[in-house]
């Protein structure tokens, strides 16, 4: 999850920019670069990984008088997470920073080398500042240039760019990407500061948190907004070129809060967030009617006849989805452990498998001790993981990095919906090479992911469901969450979200298991919370909760279908498939979780007894 900082005034633009990147460090990045223009003279310097090395390379650099910057955190979308990729990227006079996807970046590019223009990087930004620079050549100046340039781009952005030729300005453009700018005025005739922009510092970021301390109000940019700043004005057209006012708002000064966007708890803002994590996770791995892995090699599935997935905890269920998912579409023989039992074991590791490991931070000590086991025994690794240069980056042959951001809740959300999200994209991948599914199932499929970060959105209506419903889940002696297929696993992770947060007992069962000896346990007070996909063995799993409806078990349906025998219904929407189907009721049983908890007064970012990273055995 990208971030952007911008600075216009005569303070240290340098720690302002530096300071700012730091407050979104918890939004994930691997790697940053700043780029100020003082005295028309350009200063720009980038770094791969942490801030700290950011800090280290600009350690010499002042500046001392009026000048304008900008400033990016990067997670690697289109190339990799190299210092050419990262932002800001430079045009002959000019420098831009970037969040979200221009979808027609490789036509442009192609147009513009025709034209002779080198490109530095593999990224999709790059052709932003290019094309700039081609249209200031025929525009009559530099705001007219920039505003076509908007006009020629597909996909999501905001945008911010500097240019020698107005040295005092920063023009800026949004559309599917937040982005605020603040103003800090020296007010000597007595005018608030949201009325007078005369004389103001100017500040720019993606989200509130690098403004706190800086500023007191703020304009958020609503989509189809560009424009420029300069130290007198801030000038705004809409989507349809007529000028507006800027409609500044008082700034939250409370840095946590603002961090947490107005919600209750973090683990509230990243099950939200999962509809923007998911698609960063998709961006340029999404083709037309196939998977690309830039990041991967071809040649690590050369002789691998079997996949092995090794984790713990929630990344284990997402293991467990992925094996349902090789088998189905790759085709090929995929087998499951929990890292904490293999390592202590004797495991017969051949040479023809994939060691797959998964973790969320890249440092859970079980986890990682099964990927040096592999390694010592001469297996391909490959490992699913949420941070760059983590150990287990390091030591594995092959790495995806699920860009789901700093995950601050104990209990993980939008790490599983990025994991699942990678392993369905990395079974399809892997069909294609196998040759193991039709190009036209896989480009179905490939159509299908798409479509996740619209069914992973929360609405108010079904958040108030949940949440009315939630009371009457408090008391009883357990749960039971069920479900078939990939909805086992889910309901596996649906189980472990409530005994993680609410210290209610649940347990995750297949939905066929029931009648094998856990259906003794059904009375009123043992809840059942039933995961029924239209699309994927509804009648089975159907007449499965119907014999716990039968001993009076009470039943929480989850389905697009309407169950007679449910005490609660929770309705999700119509999917195509039952993949998506999975990732509404991920939803489902997170917002029920974490409705649960709050009812009954727990610390939900906090449960007891749990850490985010588990580093010790």
């Amino acid at each position: 999850m990208c971030g952007i900082v911008g600075y216009l005034g005569e303070k240290n633009t340098k720690e302002i920019l530096l300071d700012g990147l730091k407050e979104l460090e918890y939004r994930g990045y691997d790697s940053a670069g700043i780029a100020v223009l003082e005295n028309g003279n350009f200063s720009n310097f980038k770094a791969v990984g942490k801030l700290v090395n950011l800090e280290d390379k600009t350690k010499d650099y002042e500046t001392k008088g009026f000048a304008a910057g900008i400033g990016h955190t990067r997670w690697a979308t289109h190339g990799k997470p190299t210092e050419l990729n990262a932002h800001p990227h430079l045009g002959e006079s000019s420098y831009v920073v970037h969040n979200g996807i221009i979808e027609n970046y490789a036509e442009i590019k192609k147009e513009l080398i025709r034209k002779g223009v080198t490109f530095l990087s593999q990224t999709d930004t790059e052709v932003i500042v290019h094309q700039f620079e081609k249209n200031l050549k025929s525009e009559l100046n530099a705001l007219k240039a920039f505003s076509k340039t908007i006009s020629e781009l597909n996909g999501a952005y905001a945008i911010l760019l500097v240019t020698k030729s107005e040295p005092d300005t920063i023009f800026f453009a949004k559309h599917g990407s937040p982005m605020l700018v603040g103003i800090s005025c020296d007010d000597n005739e007595g005018s608030s500061e949201r009325d007078n922009t005369m004389s103001c510092e100017k500040y720019f970021a993606s989200s509130d948190t690098p403004l706190i301390g800086h500023c007191s109000d703020v304009n958020y940019f609503e989509d189809g907004d560009y424009g420029y700043v300069t130290s007198d004005e801030i000038v705004i057209f809409d989507k349809d070129g007529a000028k507006k006012d800027p409609i500044f708002s008082a700034l939250s000064q409370n840095k946590l809060s603002a961090q947490k966007d107005g919600f209750r708890f973090f683990m509230e803002k990243e099950i939200y967030e999962q509809s923007d994590v998911i698609s960063d996770t998709l961006m340029g791995r999404v083709g037309d009617e196939e998977i690309h892995f830039d990041e991967l090699d071809k040649t690590l599935f050369n002789g691998i006849n079997e996949i092995k997935l090794c984790a713990c905890g929630t990344s284990y269920h997402a293991a467990m989805t992925a094996s349902y998912l090789f088998e189905r579409y790759s085709k090929i023989r995929t087998t499951l452990e929990i890292a904490s039992e293999f390592r202590y074991r004797d495991p017969i590791m051949s040479k023809d498998t994939l060691f797959v490991v998964i973790s969320q931070s890249g440092e859970t000590a079980d986890t990682l001790e099964t990927l040096k086991m592999a390694k010592k025994a001469g297996l391909k690794t490959l490992v699913i993981c949420n941070v760059d240069n983590s150990s287990m980056v390091r030591l594995a042959d092959a790495c995806i990095l699920t860009r789901a951001g700093i995950e601050k809740g104990v209990a993980s959300t939008k790490a599983f919906a990025t994991q699942v999200t990678v392993f369905w994209m990395l079974s399809l991948y892997i069909a294609k090479l196998k040759n193991s599914l039709e190009d036209q199932k896989i480009a179905r499929q490939v159509s299908l992911l798409r479509e996740i970060p619209t069914h992973v959105k929360v609405t108010d209506e079904m958040h108030e469901r949940i949440k009315r419903l939630s009371k009457r889940y408090l008391h009883g002696h357990g749960f039971f969450f069920i479900g078939r297929d990939v909805f086992y696993p889910l309901a596996l992770e649906g189980a472990l979200k409530l005994k993680e947060i609410s210290y209610l007992h649940a347990e995750g069962y297949p939905s066929g298991e029931m009648k094998h000896g856990p259906i003794a346990l059904a009375d009123p007070e043992l809840f059942t919370i039933a995961l029924l996909p239209e699309h994927l063995h509804y009648e089975k799993s159907k007449s499965n909760v119907e014999e716990l409806s039968a001993r009076d078990s009470t039943i929480c349906a989850i389905s697009a279908l309407e169950f007679d025998k449910a005490d609660d219904f929770v309705q999700i929407s119509t999917c195509q498939d039952y993949m998506l189907e999975f990732f509404e009721m991920m939803i489902v049983v997170q917002l029920l979780s974490l409705e649960i908890s709050i009812r009954l007064g727990n610390d939900v970012d906090m449960p007891r007894n749990l850490a985010k990273s588990v580093t010790v055995e």
